[in-house]
């Protein structure tokens, strides 16, 4: 599938006119040649269709439900490369069902449009980002991660441009609001870490931050809500980390938190923070009100920006259908960089990190790193109150 978007303008010619009363021994200054214009720029979008496992005589609506994802991002995706194209550069998308398989990739190598490409995105998942991360080192050509949320330590391709902020970055961002807010004569930070692999991730980077901050914040760790109990001192103000995502977990530790923070004899002085993940599960939200609770997050809409009131009504009308989480996410990644694409042509790369984005769904500010490339390093802040979650930060 190709999507050319055709917007030209020529630059003007320079042409020398001679002066007739110049003197004999002066020469004529060279002729000035025009930079050569970036006029098209060829794009490539590796995703799982899959669309050979779909049989269009038999296929049901569930199973058609199944492949929304891959869809919804391309759909997305276009309209912000048609966003892009606004400024005069033409695009030329080169779209490839990768079908989720490391071979069927390999073959998107030989395919002479790829290896002419300005800008990579894809493929989706971790493990094409793995595979892919090989060719991006011997061509040295810049990958974009548009969805994975891995660390890009798993990849180790300085060619890799990372979208999704991990989860390190997420919890320094917990830990840096906290050491700005709160009174550390007077707060004890609390880490609740059940010791699951997940779990540690997002603990250490707020471990070590307070490590290496050298404060006087008084910093604690237990396995569970219930030990931390027995260690609780009245008069203290307690800003709780819960570093799980697993609710079977979290749900009750919840509950003991917002059980210790009413006792009817007083209770405790506790304000909660809570993994990411949160905001795409179900708990309480009164008592997650009642705590204070703060999560961060790499994805949130404001329905009420007239900027996505218009994507909204602009994607209704070509598709017939609301945009869902990966439109949002692939119109603004189309954008941001068909943006770069059309200001700075085939050098954009080297203003990824001068250059910040604030788009639908998040912003974008990259900064680099030697080993494993560019890292989106921007995550914000939500509250929850008033029954929603509020961005604050």
């Amino acid at each position: 599938m190709i999507f050319a978007v055709v917007l030209g303008a020529c630059s003007p010619k320079i042409r020398t006119v001679k002066n007739n009363n110049a003197k004999p021994e002066e020469k004529e200054k060279p002729v000035e040649k025009p930079l050569k214009r970036f006029t098209q720029a060829n794009v490539s979008l590796l995703v799982p269709f899959k669309l050979n496992e779909l049989n269009l005589k038999t296929v049901t609506k569930a199973e058609i439900e199944k492949y929304a994802m891959p869809i919804d991002f391309y759909q997305g995706f276009k309209l912000g490369l048609d966003s892009a194209s606004s400024t005069g550069l033409n695009f030329k998308l080169n779209v490839f069902d990768t079908e989720d398989d490391r071979a069927h990739i390999g073959t998107v190598y030989k395919n002479e449009w790829f290896k002419q490409s300005n800008l990579i995105v894809g493929p989706i998942f971790p493990d094409g980002i793995k595979f892919i991360s090989t060719y991006s080192k011997e061509n040295n050509v810049p990958v974009v991660s548009p969805l994975a949320a891995s660390p890009p330590s798993e990849f180790n391709n300085p060619n890799l441009i990372s979208v999704v902020s991990n989860i390190s970055i997420h919890a320094n961002r917990i830990a840096k609001y906290i050491a700005k807010n709160y009174n550390p004569l007077n707060t004890i930070v609390v880490i609740i870490n059940p010791k699951k692999a997940d779990d540690e991730q997002f603990t250490f980077p707020i471990r070590s931050y307070f490590q290496l901050l050298k404060s006087n914040f008084v910093v604690q760790e237990y396995i569970s809500a219930s030990v931390f109990e027995t260690k609780m001192v009245k008069g203290k103000q307690y800003a709780v980390v819960i570093a799980s995502s697993d609710r079977d977990f979290v749900n009750p530790s919840i509950e003991k938190l917002y059980r210790l923070k009413n006792l009817k004899t007083g209770g405790y002085n506790i304000n909660l923070f809570g993994h990411p993940n949160w905001a795409k599960q179900s708990y309480s939200v009164e008592k997650l009100q009642n705590l204070g609770t703060i999560i961060s997050s790499s994805y949130k809409i404001d329905y009420k920006s007239l900027n996505v009131i218009q994507f909204i009504k602009k994607y209704r009308a070509l598709y017939g259908f609301e945009p869902g989480e990966y439109a949002f996410k692939g119109f603004d990644i189309a954008c941001y960089f068909g943006g770069l694409l059309a200001k700075h042509g085939e050098k954009y790369i080297d203003y990824l990190t001068k250059e910040r984005y604030r788009g639908l769904h998040n912003t974008f500010s990259f900064i680099r790193d030697d080993q494993f490339g560019y890292i989106n390093n921007h995550v914000m802040l939500l509250r929850y109150k008033d029954y929603a979650l509020n961005q604050i930060d």
